[in-house]
This record gives structure tokens, C-alpha cells and sequence, in this order.
């Protein structure tokens, strides 16, 4: 599929240049190697973030108010 992107001249040279050192005619390979990648983090990133979420409330009162006070004497305590 095709789309237009807005590149700086920079980002368009150094593709161009990355593109000839890997025997490349265009650097479209390359802009969908990035966007797989980014994807990949993204959808990497949902999944830490639904896991995290996944334990909320999984402490009991005393429990989530001992780790919050440790934690405020920690972050005190690096000061």
C-alpha cells in the first residue's frame, strides 16, 4: 500500500544512505522494518501494562499501606 509520510531532508539522506549500504533501491524497506518494530514495542507495551493492571487490588489494606509507607520512606530516603 502507499502512503505519503513527511520526512526532513536529514532523516530522507541518511535513510537513502542507510538504504545504499544495505544494496537497497528505496528506503520503503526500511520505513517497514521501523513501523514493524514500533508496532511490536507498542503491542509489547500494552500487554506490561494489562499484566500490571491485571494485579491491582490484589492487596489487602494493611499490605497496600505497608508497601505505599516503604515506599515513601524510600523515595525520602534518596532524596
Amino acid at each position: 500500500m502507499r502512503t505519503t509520510i513527511e520526512l526532513t531532508d536529514a532523516q530522507r539522506a541518511k535513510l537513502l544512505d542507510l538504504a545504499a549500504q544495505r544494496g537497497l533501491k528505496g528506503f520503503s524497506p526500511l520505513i517497514r522494518e521501523a513501523v514493524d518494530k514500533y508496532l511490536e514495542e507498542q503491542a509489547g507495551r500494552l500487554e506490561r501494562v494489562r499484566a500490571a493492571q491485571g494485579v491491582l487490588g490484589t492487596f489487602d489494606d494493611d499490605a497496600g499501606e505497608r508497601l505505599a509507607e516503604s515506599m515513601r520512606r524510600a523515595r525520602s530516603d534518596w532524596r
